[in-house]
């Protein structure tokens, strides 16, 4: 694994982010079928409208590091670390973003779909496309769509969730305990 992979789970844990490893709500246009490999398994895929800020990004950190520096994460840079310098860009952070990756980034007029996705891996779909926000919830409710492993959500925790974030992380970890980042938007309503 990557060394800014690692860093960046940290981050992402710590809500630093508005894209988490959980569950996200995609707008699609009608008739979307997310592609499938051979097998009939689904080809994980990000979200399209982070393609191009996630090139622009690797392509201006590739480029400090080569001129030594690496980012804090916080939109500065430092030194390079001794046992980073004999390493090339992507032996650090891992290959360019390429296109194939990435869902398409349709013209937002034509998103008029709601999909469930899950974003543990790239992103594959956790549910068919639905034009209203409460049909997804009731079907994710009704076919005990997966909220966070073997956990799922009411009909309540999903709307909420997809009402008010379009990405939640899979788990939270609050004082009074443990919840699905999915029945953890109801709970702070």
């Amino acid at each position: 694994m990557c060394i800014k992979k690692i860093v960046l789970t940290f981050v992402l844990i710590s809500f630093a982010s508005t894209s988490f490893a959980g569950r996200e709500v995609r707008m699609v246009p009608e008739g979307w079928e997310h592609p499938k490999d051979k097998n009939g398994y689904y080809i994980p895929l990000f979200d399209g409208v982070y393609y191009k800020e996630n090139l622009a990004e690797w392509d201006l950190s590739a480029k400090m590091f080569a001129e030594g520096l690496q980012t804090d994460f916080e939109g500065g840079w430092y030194p390079l670390e001794d046992e980073y310098k004999s390493m090339s860009y992507e032996e650090y952070d891992g290959s360019r973003p390429i296109a194939e990756d990435y869902m398409p980034n349709w013209d937002v007029r034509e998103n008029i779909m709601f999909m469930m996705y899950e974003t543990t891996t790239e992103g594959t779909p956790l549910s068919p496309a639905f034009k209203k926000k409460e049909e997804l919830a009731h079907w994710l409710a009704e076919t005990k769509a997966s909220a966070f492993g073997n956990y799922t959500a009411t009909y309540e925790e999903w709307l909420s969730m997809i009402e008010q974030s379009n990405s939640v992380p899979s788990i939270v970890i609050t004082p009074s305990g443990v919840n699905t980042g999915v029945s953890a938007t109801l709970k702070t309503n």
